[in-house]
């Protein structure tokens, strides 16, 4: 890989990264994190989680969110949208984890993935 192409990568990686997090905040999500995942694991380079205060906030963030996606051309896949306990958004070196506050509670990702291994 050229310099150049690295470069870009990352400048697209935290372009997605800053979509998404001004989504969340401008949509109300709260207790943000993110979580550098660089040299953790080659499937992402940023994972974002966020909790949303009901079903009904979750879905609609969830939405706004692929729908910033879109306009951007960052291509997304989504599981959860259908119950949104947990929705997760995979927007290539962008992970977010949008959960109910109980539900993030049990799972803690972020001390699984906020620690070393």
């Amino acid at each position: 890989m050229l310099a150049s192409e690295g470069k870009e990568l990352k400048e697209k990686s935290q372009k997605t990264l800053s979509t998404i997090r001004h989504c969340l905040e401008d949509n109300k999500a709260f207790d943000i994190i993110e979580i550098d995942l660089k040299g953790k694991t080659e499937e992402a380079d940023f994972m974002l989680i966020a909790t949303g205060s009901s079903k009904t906030q979750i879905s609609a963030i969830s939405q706004k969110v692929m729908i910033k996606l879109k306009k951007e051309k960052v291509l997304s896949k989504i599981e959860g949208i259908d119950n949104c306990d947990w929705v997760l958004i995979d927007a290539g070196d962008v992970i977010l984890n949008l959960f109910k506050k109980e539900v993030r509670n049990f799972y803690d990702l972020e001390k699984f993935w906020g620690s070393s291994f």
